[in-house]
């Protein structure tokens, strides 16, 4: 970039993609595509963010506004509108200074007194990967002369406050006060035809196809849906797929300024707007913007004189990010979240953390990691095996794997002795029905986690590394100990054979629901029976639950303040005990919380007062003693349906064989259906001892003045972090760059399963026996209940009746504590052994998991039926 000698106007050749900060979203796009050999930009310069920050200067009081548009509510939308109109109006009416008028002028002179212009906005929050605001600010065409161009720029300036771009700032959380506008001024071109080419599909994500939607005139008329584009799919430099549509109208520029609709002749309507070699064309520049960007790339073009020109590019930000593979082979990835319950983006810190413990190599993409499956997939024995355990545990990400393999040449074909390896899960040992395995098994992860807190205690800076390292091969050696993964097996596959041969046999489906009840040692389970205990202690004394009511739980609060309450709460009467109940439970519990497999997330140990709303619900809707009789009552169906079945069993031809095989798979299940949730616990609570040696070696950089906040640190991988440590210095650059990335990837859903084509696929169930209107999902715990609806996206903010029915996108084991105050569960992510599945069976709750959209489809407070037998929602209101 060259010095500027003029600081309002800057010509667009001289700026870049570097420039955002002065020419804007828009403008720093622009500069780049005019470096772009042998691309077409018209020509034009940008009137900078300082010429901007001038105008505001001139007008003081908008400062207030701003302040006051900051702080409303971002759902009162009358509030909104008045402040946005209140700005818009003032900075249009601020008249331009004389030098920066001049400036612009000057800027104009080159394109002749008359010349028509394009005045088009560009904050600098706009067109950025994270982010692309488009439509969200103004843009004139055909503007005639300096007078109507600098009223145009003021227009500009003023629709950085137009209603819809402070909601998008909202939802993206930018503040108003820190994004600025500059002003983009091209000279106008008069296309035959113009449009947008995606360069990768923006429906399903597949890089590989790319499309064009077109039309006759100015794009205007295809931006404000004035006509249906035609469109055209390019594959590999081939029009692989057009629609044609009736294009009766277009926008065309006036000769003296302003634009107007015109009718097109009814022979023309249905030509196509360009021919396929210029569609090819197109894409083949597409291509080479892509290129040059970097990412996918959404660009405005125009045809004239059968050359196109390029207006805009813009990152596709609702695409998917892609693993990295290192090769240009095909790859088919399986999403990680969906299994974990937890489909959240993760910190860095968390992501490498789970990679470093995990027993198989992953792949990390848009803050989610997913598993390369493509070699399971390529040999048939392996492919079999898998399908066969994701078809048992998500339906959808079966189908999603099955669409894949349907197209018949994206998956390599190997024979069963290639490196396909076993079936996924191999062959499960038998393990001998016997309780004293599981009490084995928890002895010995108790006495590994034990050692590791004894030993941590004496490490810090690189040596603490040196010993994490050594710490996680023994996390992972006591996770891939066989009789673990047998037990673990042993609980899934009884409860597998318990729910095909009782189907079979008597015509049941999902038998396996009711004879899982109250199964014990399920560390889950407890939790959330436990904490009804808590209740217990708390309900006699009512200065305790009105303490408790005015807690507030303050999301980036300092772990300490949110912890503060419990030092106060003692001083109440009854308090001491309240505390002590709470403290006993956060010593056995308190390692959880939502989206636990993230070591960066906040435990309960941490911020406790998110575990108040809860508490408060249980004081409330239950009666003393309750944990104890709903799990005596659990126990007592168990037993009753296992009596039942048995007694019709016998009456069956061959029925004593038959009763004396599911005997001894009940008996099995309940022995080692439990354990399915251990190694979880165990997993979490090693996290929690990283975590807080980490975050002790972060309070040291912060000490030393090498990093602003401890939780920088979690923008770091585990390696980055150990190198800050050694070096004693962080880019902090960089932890700004991750800090913007992470925000960026709360807006993106993950799928089930992803390509390296960037396809992205969630599956569908394919069923046709689900009501009309009724919302399809998998079975996993059997009943059919009937109740309000409440759609809670956060733990800390339930406030539950009883005979509610949670709905949510996904429920980890930490959701426990709320399952025993509801009546049915509905979330969009789950499969038939996830966590929350199986702490449904516990406690007899009606649950069908995997409905896609249900916390959108599905409004809080409505009246819905679940249906946890034949797996599926109705909404009755």
């Amino acid at each position: 970039m060259t010095e500027q000698t003029e600081q309002y106007v800057w010509d667009l050749r001289e700026a870049d993609e570097t420039d955002v900060a002065v020419v804007g979203g828009k403008g720093a796009q622009l500069g780049g595509l005019s470096r772009i050999e042998d691309l077409r930009v018209p020509d034009g310069f940008c009137v900078t963010t300082d010429a901007f920050r001038r105008i505001m200067a001139e007008a003081p009081s908008t400062g207030d506004l701003l302040a006051r548009l900051s702080r409303v509510d971002p759902d009162d939308r009358e509030a909104v509108r008045t402040l946005s109109a209140r700005i818009r109006r003032i900075i249009e009416d601020t008249a331009i200074p004389e030098d920066l008028a001049a400036a612009i002028t000057r800027g104009l002179a080159r394109f002749g007194e008359r010349a028509a212009c394009a005045v088009r906005s560009s904050a600098t929050a706009e067109d950025l990967p994270t982010a692309s605001f488009a439509g969200q600010q103004d843009t004139y065409l055909n503007v005639v002369g300096p007078t109507a161009v600098l009223r145009h720029v003021s227009r500009c300036w003023a629709s950085l406050f137009t209603e819809r771009a402070v909601a998008y700032r909202r939802r993206n959380g930018i503040d108003h006060r820190a994004v600025h506008m500059a002003v983009v001024v091209q000279r106008m071109v008069v296309p035959q035809a113009a449009g947008v080419l995606f360069t990768a599909d923006p429906v399903t994500g597949n890089r590989t196809v790319a499309t064009v939607d077109a039309g006759f005139g100015l794009g205007e008329a295809l931006v404000s849906g004035l006509v249906n584009p035609d469109v055209f799919r390019v594959r590999h430099g081939e029009v692989v797929a057009r629609t044609i549509a009736a294009k009766r109208c277009a926008v065309q520029a006036l000769s003296g300024g302003g634009t107007r609709e015109v009718a097109i002749g009814a022979e023309r309507q249905e030509q196509p707007a360009l021919t396929d070699a210029q569609v090819v064309r197109l894409v083949q520049l597409g291509r080479r913007i892509e290129a040059h960007f970097g990412r996918p790339q959404d660009i405005e073009w125009c045809l004239v004189d059968d050359g196109f020109r390029i207006v805009q590019s813009r990152p596709i930000t609702t695409l998917f990010p892609l693993p990295e593979s290192g090769d240009q082979d095909n790859h088919v990835y399986v999403s990680v979240g969906h299994g974990q319950m937890m489909t959240d983006p993760m910190k860095p810190l968390g992501l490498s953390l789970w990679r470093l413990t995990a027993m198989v190599p992953m792949h990390e993409a848009g803050g989610r990691l997913f598993v390369d499956v493509t070699r399971r997939l390529a040999a048939p024995a392996s492919r079999a095996g898998l399908l066969d355990v994701m078809g048992r545990g998500d339906p959808l990400t079966r189908d999603a794997l099955e669409t894949v393999l349907d197209r018949g040449d994206f998956v390599p074909s190997l024979p069963d002795a290639g490196p396909g390896g076993p079936p996924v899960g191999g062959e499960s040992a038998p393990v001998e029905t016997d309780p004293a395995v599981v009490t084995g098994l928890i002895e010995r992860s108790r006495e590994s986690i034990a050692a590791l807190e004894r030993d941590i205690r004496t490490k810090s800076g690189p040596a603490l590394f040196d010993f994490l390292l050594e710490a996680f091969e023994e996390h992972k050696r006591v996770l891939g100990d066989p009789l673990n993964l047998q037990a673990i097996m042993a609980g899934m596959e009884a409860t597998w054979w318990l729910n095909d041969k009782l189907g079979e046999w008597l015509g049941e489906k999902n038998a396996a629901d009711t004879l899982t009840l109250s199964a014990p040692g399920n560390v889950t389970s407890e939790m959330g029976l436990a904490l009804l205990d808590v209740a217990d202690v708390i309900r006699p004394h009512p200065e305790v639950v009105e303490f408790l009511r005015g807690v507030e739980y303050v999301d980036d609060a300092e772990d300490a303040e949110n912890a503060a309450f419990l030092g106060e709460l003692a001083k109440r009467a009854g308090g001491a005990a309240a505390r002590d109940a709470i403290e006993d439970y956060l010593d056995r519990y308190g390692m959880r919380c939502v989206g636990e497999i993230d070591i960066t997330r906040p435990r309960w140990r941490e911020r406790p007062g998110t575990l108040v709303p809860v508490i408060l619900d249980h004081v409330r809707n239950f009666a003393p003693g309750a944990a104890e009789r709903r799990f005596a009552h659990g126990r007592e169906k168990a037993q009753q349906k296992e009596q039942d079945v048995l007694a019709r069993l016998r009456a069956l031809p061959d029925g004593d064989r038959k009763a004396a095989e599911t005997q001894r798979m009940i008996d099995r299940v309940r022995t080692f259906i439990g354990y399915r949730e251990y190694p979880k616990y165990g997993i979490v609570s090693r996290y929690f001892v990283y975590k807080q040696a980490l975050l002790a070696e972060a309070e040291r950089l912060v000490r030393t003045g090498v990093l602003p906040e401890k939780e920088d640190v979690f923008y770091l991988t585990f390696q980055e972090f150990r190198d800050a440590v050694r070096a004693q210095e962080v880019d902090g650059r960089l932890i700004r760059q991750r800090k913007d990335a992470f925000r960026s990837y709360h807006a993106l859903t993950p799928p089930r399963v992803l390509t390296s084509d960037g396809e992205a696929l969630t599956g569908a169930y394919r069923r046709d026996d689900v009501p009309a209107g009724a919302l399809t999902g998998l079975p996993v715990s059997a009943g059919i209940v009937e109740g309000r609806a409440r759609v809670i996206l956060d733990m800390a903010k339930a406030d539950l009746e009883a005979g509610d029915i949670l709905v949510t996108t996904f429920t980890d084991p930490s959701w426990s504590p709320l399952f025993v105050g509801i009546a049915g569960l509905v979330t969009e992510v789950g499969g038939l052994m996830t966590h929350g599945a199986v702490i449904a069976r516990e406690y007899g709750l009606p649950a069908v998991v995997g409905v896609e959209q249900a916390t959108r489809l599905i409004r809080d407070g409505q009246r819905i039926r679940v249906h946890g037998v034949d797996g599926y929602v109705e909404i009755l209101s």
